[in-house]
């Protein structure tokens, strides 16, 4: 009953859009705001029968939240945070694609490094902010150390396997025509990876924001992991709340007005062709 009496006075607000466009995005808001609905209710629940350091309610964390922003060492640790997560994901995402291709273009380097690339998915994330601890100490190349070598090997292995589906009719077509390199790079290779590199990217830099957290928790002085270990030393669980919701709507922000627009443009002939 509600989405059917949401939905058709929202289609007259949006004249320009097709109607079956409109209603399957504001079909997705509406089950979106339920979810969110349902799970702050099950969390407002829990939180009756439990003490506030152990599992404080929404209300509380919102207050804690509202009380942090307004603060300017909120907007530093926040800043710093972003900034390492963007330095350490630029740095794999240059490195990842370049060694992909070189990867998926030669048969002969593939074979070679393919062990290397298993050791490095092995390593788990934990025990590169161990090592970036070691080599860096507290600062800031430790996290952005860590973001690297766990976004770095999901970028790589993407566009190695987008690079090995090139259509070898093509590459022959091209040297026929006595493409360049670059032309053959960018007029072969590039339409081929971008979709997996694009899908490998969001995971990686998802994953990276992930784990630099557990590195500013290990070896940081500023910083989201900084702040959440800082709070979960003194057992404010409702500071631990806030700082981890603040990195989940920046994930949100992130996905749901910079990649998802990005990825309906770069991939818009998709649905020119299903249409």
């Amino acid at each position: 009953m509600l989405l059917s009496s949401i939905i058709p006075a929202a289609r007259k607000m949006l004249p320009k859009q097709s109607r079956a466009t409109a209603d399957r995005r504001l079909r997705i808001i509406c089950m979106r705001l339920l979810l969110l609905v349902i799970l702050l209710t099950i969390w407002q629940i829990a939180s009756l029968n439990a003490s506030a350091f152990i599992l404080p309610g929404p209300a509380r964390v919102w207050r804690v939240w509202t009380g942090l922003i307004g603060t300017p060492t909120f907007w530093n640790d926040f800043g710093i945070t972003f900034w390492r997560i963007t330095v350490g994901f630029a740095f794999a995402l240059v490195i990842g694609t370049v060694a992909g291709v070189a990867l998926g273009s030669s048969k002969l380097l593939g074979e070679f490094l393919e062990p290397v690339l298993v050791v490095i998915n092995t390593v788990s994330s934990s025990i590169w902010a161990i090592f970036a601890l070691i080599w860096f100490g507290l600062s800031n190349w430790s996290t952005i150390f860590v973001v690297f070598m766990t976004a770095m090997p999901l970028i790589l292995t993407n566009v190695w396997q987008g690079t090995r589906t090139v259509n070898i009719d093509f590459i022959e077509l091209a040297r026929t025509f006595r493409m360049s390199k670059i032309q053959v790079l960018s007029k072969i290779y590039l339409p081929t990876i971008l979709p997996p590199l694009f899908a490998g990217s969001r995971l990686a830099f998802g994953f990276g924001a992930r784990v630099s957290i557990v590195a500013e928790t290990l070896g940081a002085s500023s910083g989201i992991g900084y702040r959440l270990r800082q709070a979960a030393d003194l057992v404010q669980t409702d500071q631990v709340f806030a700082w981890t919701l603040t990195l989940v709507a920046l994930m949100i922000i992130l996905e749901v007005f910079v990649l998802k627009p990005l990825e309906r443009h770069l991939f818009s002939w998709r649905e020119r062709l299903s249409n």
